[in-house]
C-alpha cells in the first residue's frame, strides 16, 4: 500500500517537471519571435527630401517713424522796431503773402524822407548839368566859338551829377525796401504754430527782441515720414515704394505715403539711412511730431531659392542646410535673407532641383549615408 503510493506521487512530480520543461521552452521560443518581429518593424523610416526650387518671398519690415513738417520757418524781424498790430494768432491758416504783423519804426521815415529829399536835390542838380552841357554841345557846332576843353569839362559834369543821381536814387529804395521788412508776411500757406509776440514788443535783428522767432509758420497740409532703415534692409528700398503706417491717437486707422527721398549713405552711429515718404494731410488729422508705427514692404527683386526654416540649420561652425548627393549627406555652407511664413532666402553654392533634407539637424553628419528618402512636395 504504501509503495503504491510512493510510486504515484512520483509519477506525479515527473509530470509536473514536464510540463514546466516545456512550458519554459515555449516561452523562450515566444520570446524570441517578438524580438525578431520587433527587430523587424524598427527598421529607420526614410528621410523627408524635397526639390529645391526659386521663387518669390515678400515680407515686410517694422519700424518706428516721426511725423514732421513739410516746411517749417522761424519768422524773425529784418528791422529794429515795435509791433503795431497782430494779424494772426496760434491755429490761424495763413496764405502765402498774408500779412501777419506790421511793426513800427519812427528812424526809418525819417531816413526816408532825407533819402528823398537828397534825391529830388541830385536831380536838379543833375538837370542843370545836362543843360549846360546840352549848350556847350550845340555851340561847339560854330568853328571856333568853343574849345574842346570846355566840352569836355561839362560832358564830366553832367555825367558826375548823373552818378550822383543814381546813387541817390539807390539810398531811397534801401530805405523803402527796410520800410517793407516792418510788414511780416507768411512766405507759403501754412498755420500758425507758435507767436512769441504781442502788440508793443520791441522787435530786431539782434539783441533783445530776437531771442525768439516772432512766429513759427508750419506746412500741415503735407508731412514728411521720417524713417530710419537698418543696412540690412537698404537694398529693398526704392522710390516711389508705398508704406503703410499708423499712430497712436488713431489705432484702427491705417495711412500710406510714398518713398521720394532717400539720404544715400548710412548715419555713421546708427548704421542705417535716413528715409524720407511723402505723406498727404489734407484733412489735418496728422501732426508734426507724431511717432509712427511704420510697415514696409520687401519683396525680394529677383527669383531666389526658397527652403523651409526647418531645412536650415544654424550652428557653431555656420549655416548650412544638407543635400543628398549619392546617397549621402553633404552639408553646404549659404547665408540667410529675407525671412516669412516660416520660409527663408538662401544663397549658396547650390542649383534648382537638388535634394534637400527637409528637417535637417547636426545629427546628421557631413558624409554619413543616408539609406532611404522620402520626397516632399
Amino acid at each position: 500500500m504504501k509503495r503504491s503510493t510512493h510510486k504515484s506521487l512520483f509519477s506525479l512530480l515527473a509530470v509536473a517537471g514536464s510540463l514546466f520543461i516545456a512550458s519554459a521552452l515555449t516561452s523562450c521560443h515566444s520570446s524570441d519571435s517578438k524580438a525578431e518581429t520587433k527587430e523587424t518593424t524598427e527598421a529607420p523610416a526614410p528621410t523627408e527630401v524635397f526639390a529645391l526650387q526659386r521663387g518669390k518671398l515678400a515680407s515686410s519690415l517694422q519700424i518706428p517713424g516721426e511725423l514732421v513738417a513739410f516746411r517749417d520757418v522761424d519768422m524773425y524781424a529784418k528791422v529794429s522796431g515795435f509791433i503795431k498790430s497782430l494779424h494772426a494768432d496760434v491755429g490761424s491758416e495763413v496764405k502765402k503773402g498774408q500779412l501777419l504783423a506790421l511793426a513800427e519804426a519812427p528812424e526809418l521815415n525819417a531816413q526816408q524822407a532825407s533819402a528823398q529829399s537828397k534825391l529830388k536835390a541830385q536831380e536838379a542838380l543833375y538837370i542843370a548839368s545836362k543843360a549846360s552841357y546840352d549848350r556847350v554841345f550845340e555851340a561847339s557846332k560854330l568853328t571856333g566859338a568853343v574849345s574842346k576843353n570846355d566840352i569836355d569839362q561839362a560832358l564830366a559834369r553832367r555825367n558826375a551829377d548823373m552818378a550822383q543821381l543814381e546813387a541817390a536814387k539807390a539810398s531811397y529804395r534801401e530805405v523803402s525796401d527796410l520800410k517793407k521788412y516792418l510788414e511780416i508776411r507768411a512766405p507759403y500757406d501754412g498755420i500758425i504754430s507758435v507767436r512769441n509776440v504781442s502788440t508793443g514788443a520791441y522787435v530786431g535783428p539782434s539783441g533783445k527782441g530776437s531771442e525768439l522767432p516772432l512766429f513759427v509758420l508750419t506746412e500741415q497740409r503735407r508731412l514728411r515720414l521720417v524713417i530710419s532703415v537698418p543696412e540690412a534692409y537698404t537694398g529693398y528700398i526704392n522710390l516711389n515704394n508705398e508704406v503703410s503706417f499708423s499712430v497712436k491717437a488713431f489705432p484702427d486707422q491705417k495711412f500710406t505715403g510714398k518713398v521720394k527721398r532717400q539720404s544715400g549713405a548710412l548715419d555713421k552711429r546708427l548704421r542705417s539711412e535716413r528715409v524720407e515718404v511723402d505723406v498727404t494731410n489734407d484733412n489735418k488729422k496728422l501732426l508734426p511730431g507724431m511717432i509712427a508705427e511704420v510697415n514696409i514692404p520687401l519683396p525680394t527683386k529677383d527669383n531666389t531659392f526658397i527652403v523651409p526654416k526647418s531645412a536650415v540649420v544654424n550652428s557653431s561652425t555656420g549655416v548650412f542646410v544638407i543635400r543628398i548627393t549619392n546617397q549621402k549627406a553633404e552639408w553646404v555652407p549659404v547665408k540667410k535673407g529675407l525671412e516669412a511664413d516660416n520660409k527663408v532666402e538662401i544663397f549658396g553654392d547650390l542649383k534648382e532641383g537638388d535634394q534637400l533634407i527637409t528637417e535637417s539637424t547636426e545629427e546628421i553628419r557631413n558624409g554619413s549615408p543616408i539609406a532611404s528618402v522620402k520626397k516632399t512636395a
